[in-house]
């Protein structure tokens, strides 16, 4: 399999089935957690409080699914490919698997596994098969996120 190289900007022309690249790693903080729970409004006890969640499945507070969802997001931008030609995030299939704790450090597998042309769109649909892969190695989430990207001008 083809690895892609970090650029900035690839048109839909430039991404091809199967390439792939992998993000830098991001350590989830209690400032993170916190943050999301007061920008998101969810104060879920398994979030927020350390006491209550000891007596969870995960025996710690855990980190908001979404929050990982939005970091991922993040570190897809980091990689570059994705600068001044995305022209929307149209969807996306997503599963939480594993929980994700202050501490622990994510980052991305990111590999194109479709594409379709739009020319009256002026680009076209690429699929990315995104998987979110803790310190281990283990994917904690996982998923296909739809991107309208610009063709080559």
């Amino acid at each position: 399999m083809t690895k892609l190289t970090p650029p900035t900007g690839l048109f839909f022309e430039d991404f091809q089935i199967g390439d792939s690249i992998e993000s830098v790693g991001r350590t989830i903080t209690e400032a993170d957690v916190v943050q999301f729970a007061m920008l998101s409004g969810d104060w879920n006890l398994i979030h927020t409080d350390a006491e209550y969640a000891k007596s969870q499945l995960a025996g710690q507070r855990i980190a908001h699914g979404l929050l990982v969802l939005s970091i991922a997001s993040g570190l897809a931008m980091r990689l570059g490919f994705m600068e001044d030609t995305v022209m929307a995030f149209m969807s996306l299939e997503w599963e939480f698997r594993r929980f994700v704790v202050i501490g622990d450090t994510i980052h991305l597998r990111v590999t194109i596994s479709e594409k379709k042309e739009a020319k009256r769109l002026g680009g076209g649909y690429v699929w990315f098969k995104v998987e979110v892969l803790n310190q281990d190695g283990k994917k904690v989430q996982r998923g296909v996120w739809k991107i309208l990207v610009k063709n080559r001008p």
